[in-house]
């Protein structure tokens, strides 16, 4: 018998046509040595050895101006010295500014203890450390018990607030929890990303109208025709009424973030015809700009009612919805939370 044909598009497709925006792209969210761990299991033979090798081969002319890693894993990866201390030497990250944020990851809460808490603090005194986390609830999977995750999610965030440090918050099926252990240990005005946003829309709007600052990240996951909430996030973040026909960029408060080496936009196939039926192992961040054009598509279906009763019409903010607009909007909220 023949050997059986791989349903896994060659590594060559993960090199991306030409992207739906051109704009410098900063990915807020990433796993960057999981991503390249999981190119090297998909491609036993790839031509990519090492880490630096494989970033400066996919970033190549597509302009990834910046990244937050995120290191979560119990115990610390002590990898993230080496890719921090690669920060002062840009060429190694192809021109690419590294940043990082570290915590603890919920599924992991049970293994949280004061050694995995002061390896977590000294990273924080790393000058290429932005944020704490990802760190948060997860009772979809309850890898961890319930109550052990809200014990080290509120001592986290504790340690957080004390230096100052923005906050990358993973929530899935745990939105009361989540909403009453923010509220209760979060100052209004501290910088939050609420990363991979997927639950309810009503959640959000709690969230966002009580942190100003706070921000909604999104990932590929909008893309998938299992996840209505999140573009309804988007629409109720853009609405706009008979009285108010206009909506402005800035009222967008959403970061762009991969969470790769996961969720492969699936608006991006479109531009990939010739792997049509078949499936990218490995997201990666030169991906976020079709991201950033789903999430245009998606504020430019937003219709409010004409005053005198009529057909719906379509909304228009003050200049039309497109992936530059979503990206140049992004690209300053990342600095607004993360200084990058």
């Amino acid at each position: 018998m023949g050997k059986k044909k791989s349903s896994t598009p060659g590594e060559e497709n993960l090199l991306l046509p030409t992207p739906p925006s051109q704009l410098p792209i900063v990915d807020t969210h990433t796993h960057v040595a999981s991503t390249f761990e999981f190119y090297r299991g998909r491609y036993k033979e790839g031509k990519h050895v090492d880490v630096f090798d494989f970033v400066k081969t996919m970033y190549e002319g597509r302009k990834v101006d910046a990244i937050v890693d995120v290191w979560c894993e119990a115990p610390v990866r002590a990898l993230w010295k080496e890719f921090a201390a690669a920060a002062t030497e840009k060429e190694r990250w192809g021109g690419m500014e590294y940043w990082f944020v570290m915590g603890e990851w919920l599924h992991d809460a049970k293994s949280y203890d004061d050694d995995v808490e002061k390896d977590i603090l000294e990273a924080m005194a790393h000058p290429r450390c932005v944020g704490w986390g990802e760190m948060g609830l997860d009772y979809h999977y309850d890898n961890s018990p319930r109550e052990i995750q809200q014990a080290v999610f509120t001592r986290q965030l504790k340690q957080a607030v004390r230096l100052g440090k923005p906050l990358t918050i993973h929530t899935r099926e745990a939105e009361d929890d989540t909403e009453r252990i923010l509220k209760a240990e979060v100052p209004k005005d501290h910088q939050i990303h609420v990363h991979c946003f997927t639950d309810s829309p009503g959640f959000a709007k709690r969230l966002l109208d009580h942190f100003p600052n706070l921000y909604i990240g999104i990932t590929g996951v909008i893309t998938y025709a299992t996840n209505a909430d999140t573009s309804t996030v988007i629409r109720d973040m853009v609405s706009t009424s008979a009285s108010t026909p206009i909506a402005s960029p800035t009222s967008l408060r959403i970061l762009l973030e991969t969470d790769a080496p996961y969720m492969v936009p699936a608006n991006l196939y479109d531009d990939l015809p010739a792997i049509r039926g078949k499936k990218l192992p490995v997201c990666h961040s030169a991906m976020v700009p079709w991201t950033a054009k789903f999430v245009a598509d998606v504020a430019n279906s937003t219709r409010i009612p004409l005053s005198d009763g009529a057909a719906e019409t379509m909304s228009s903010p003050l200049e039309p919805w497109d992936a530059d607009v979503v990206m140049r909007v992004a690209r300053d909220n990342a600095r607004k939370v993360y200084g990058v």
